[in-house]
Formats: structure tokens, sequence, C-alpha cells
């Protein structure tokens, strides 16, 4: 990496594990300094914290529900307060879980909806004050394959919201356009590893998408800190598929 990113500040939610922990590293390797943000992984972060920081880089744990709208102002006003500027938004946080929809219940499908969806929400109306102050930002959705393929069953709530973030993504991309803003989404497919617990059961365990492997936290951490460089400016309300050939839009 080329510190294309020195000076610049990123906040990644739900940044402690997988997806999240590697867009954190490979950020703070490209020279930004990291928000790292959890809702109750305190331990987990300052691991992450802790690795940024033997990088020769700067991070600070932020412990924060995205669905709490005081708990959000807090955590932009103590990324400001500590580095003076925010620059990257990563709207990774997510809760899936597993249900079928005629047992679903309310609180469960707010529950889901509400970190991915609206914690995006909060989260980039916090943040993009701040990025218009320097003309410069990049905010980052995390969305997913699930609306997108008929095997991913009993998770209408996962795939509503991050239909709603695709939306959400060229909305706001339109928006800013003229503002030095860019609003793009990343698509995982299938990314390998340990699983989350509430992540429910893997459909069709043993099919493996066309490049031959599964995906890796890294492959989708690579797509993020690509879009965030300067010279990604010309890319914005795009939803970039990160599948290995298992979803062709």
């Amino acid at each position: 990496m080329t510190g294309q990113l020195h000076e610049k500040v990123a906040l990644v939610t739900g940044a402690v594990r997988r997806n999240g922990r590697a867009i954190a590293l490979a950020l703070a390797r490209e020279g930004a300094a990291v928000v790292i943000n959890t809702r109750r992984s305190r331990d987990e972060a300052e691991k992450v914290c802790a690795e940024i920081e033997a990088l020769g880089g700067s991070a600070l744990v932020s412990m924060a529900d995205v669905t709490d709208e005081t708990a959000v102002r807090r955590m932009f006003d103590e990324a400001n307060a500590r580095f003076g500027r925010l620059d990257v938004l990563v709207n990774n946080a997510a809760d899936r879980g597993q249900v079928a929809f005629g047992e679903m219940t309310l609180a469960q499908w707010r529950h889901v909806v509400g970190i991915i969806l609206e914690g995006a929400f909060l989260c980039s109306r916090a943040a993009i004050p701040l990025m218009l102050r320097k003309g410069w930002g990049r905010i980052v959705n995390v969305g997913g394959a699930g609306h997108h393929m008929p095997s991913y069953v009993g998770r209408a709530h996962g795939a509503a919201a991050k239909a709603g973030l695709e939306g959400f993504t060229r909305a706001l991309a339109m928006e800013y356009a003229t503002h030095g803003i860019t609003v793009n989404c990343v698509s995982p497919g299938r990314i390998g590893g340990e699983r989350s617990r509430t992540a429910g059961a893997v459909p069709d365990p043993d099919l493996v998408p066309p490049v031959g492997r599964l995906g890796a936290p890294g492959d989708v951490a690579a797509a993020v800190h690509f879009i965030c460089l300067p010279q990604s400016s010309f890319i914005t309300g795009q939803t970039i598929h990160v599948n290995g050939g298992q979803f062709l839009p």
C-alpha cells in the first residue's frame, strides 16, 4: 500500500471481526487513523486497536450501538475531538438471524433492520457534516448477496435491510455528488471462516463459487479499500459485488 489515506480518518462500524476487522486493518495500512466501533465487544476491539498500533497507525475504540441516536452522536464527537476530522465511513455493522417469516416477530424485524439500515442512516447523517468541512469523503455501505440469491431463506428482515441499503447508497450518492463525497455499496458473497452465532445455517453448504474457493474477509476489504482511495472519485452510487461469480448482476 502507498499511504494514500495518510492524515485521513476512517470510522468502521462492527469492526472487531471478519470483514469489519479486515477493512479496519486495510485502511490503517493505507495510512488512515481508524475509529473501531463495536456495540459490546470491547476486548476484541482493543485487540484490533493493538494490531493497528503495531503497524504504526493510530486507532480509537468507540463503544456505541449504531441504532442509538445519542450514542452515535457521541461516537462521532469523540472521533472529531481525537482526530479533528472524519473522511471515511464504512457502515459494516449487521445482525442477521434466521427465522421463518411466519414466525418472525416485529421485534426481530426491527432489530435487524435497525442495525443494518437505520444504523447506516444515523452514522451517515453524523459523518457527512464532518466530510463537508473538508470537501472530501467516502461512505461505503456493506451489503450482501442474500436478497439477490433464491437459496437464502429465513432472512426476510436482513434481505429487506440490505436491499434498502443499496437504495440508500444511490440516494446519498446523487445528493452529495457535487460535494466531493462518494457513496458506494460493497456486496459480499459467500465468505469463509468462522461465522457469528446469529448468522444461521449456510444455504447449500457444499456450493463453491465459480472461482473455485470461498471468499475471505481480505477480499471484501480490498474492494472497500479501493473505493476509498483518492483516485476512485469517479465511482459513486454503485454496488460492487465481491462474490467469486456466485451472483452475476
